[in-house]
């Protein structure tokens, strides 16, 4: 089959579809034939090699050549000894490894929501359980405000829902371009230009504060809050040298896609597709996260 590969660390051109054996499901396990796959600021962080050079949680040291990829939706064609939730034909989205190719193993799933389109699922699986965590991390309660820097991305635009269906006040920054698209998900939106500090005070009083970016505003989100442990990143590596906690990849996904179901259902969660990719455009697609500015999710379709 076709997959995605990297056989050394560094730019978006070490990318490069190569044949590769065919993966199968082990117990506990599924896999798809992939219709689509989500792209993720971690798929190029792996990429990079910087989980090599900081000990993480969530990522030991990678071994090369390697796949990428995590998030993905597709057709199951294959099931492993112990799975009877789902079976041969159903669409599922959720997390597996190296889903940038024609089929992945995957360890967590559900099945996609009525309604849903395959581009649209394969977005939600990392984000939707990186926003839950990092909202319940950060301990931010019903009543209170949450400033979210770099708010319009897929973890962003889902932060934001997720808050706003739990009775938060969010506070937005990004881009100019994006104040209108903050402002539909129901957040106060700012841009983070020069005197953004000073905007966000006029905005409320923050209660605790999410940096989704990491374009170094760390010192800045902890004077808002006063205490840095009201402070979560999940982009900026520097952060625990502030007393902020760095937070990465692997909280419940089972838990998190059943919650992301339940949410899209009731109408209180959708992620818009910014743009689509071929496997052989992977390098592209891992240009233009790295660029940031995003509006919603970009997704590889196979």
């Amino acid at each position: 089959m076709k997959r995605v590969s990297f056989a050394e660390f560094g730019g978006p051109d070490v990318l490069q579809v190569v044949d590769v054996e065919e993966p199968h499901a082990g117990p506990g396990q599924i896999r798809i034939a992939v219709r689509a796959a989500g792209v993720n600021a971690v798929d190029w962080r792996i990429r990079e090699g910087q989980f090599q050079r900081t000990a993480t949680a969530s990522h030991g040291a990678i071994d090369l050549p390697a796949g990428v990829g995590q998030d993905a939706a597709g057709i199951v064609d294959e099931v492993g000894e112990g799975v009877d939730d789902v079976e041969v034909g159903d669409g599922v989205f959720g997390r597996g490894w190296s889903t940038y190719a024609e089929h992945a193993v995957l360890f967590a799933w559900a099945r996609i929501p009525e309604g849903l389109t395959f581009e649209e699922a394969a977005g939600y699986p990392s984000v939707v359980e990186t926003a839950l965590r990092i909202v319940r991390e950060v301990g931010v309660q019903p009543g209170q405000t949450l400033l979210v820097s770099g708010a319009s991305g897929g973890v962003g635009s889902a932060v934001l829902q997720i808050a706003r269906d739990r009775g938060i006040t969010v506070i937005g920054t990004a881009g100019s371009a994006n104040q209108d698209y903050l402002q539909s998900l129901g957040a106060l939106a700012t841009t983070y230009d020069e005197g953004w500090v000073q905007r966000v005070r006029e905005l409320g009083t923050v209660d605790a504060a999410l940096d989704l970016a990491g374009s170094g505003v760390i010192p800045e989100l902890v004077e808002l809050t006063g205490d840095p442990h009201k402070v979560i990143t999940i982009a900026d590596l520097d952060a625990p040298k502030y007393g902020v906690r760095f937070s990465g990849v692997g909280g419940p996904m089972p838990e998190a896609l059943a919650e992301a179901a339940d949410l899209i259902a009731r109408g209180k969660l959708r992620t818009p597709v910014e743009k689509v990719y071929s496997l052989n455009e992977a390098a592209a697609a891992h240009a233009d996260s790295q660029a940031g500015h995003s509006r919603g999710r970009r997704v590889i379709v196979v």
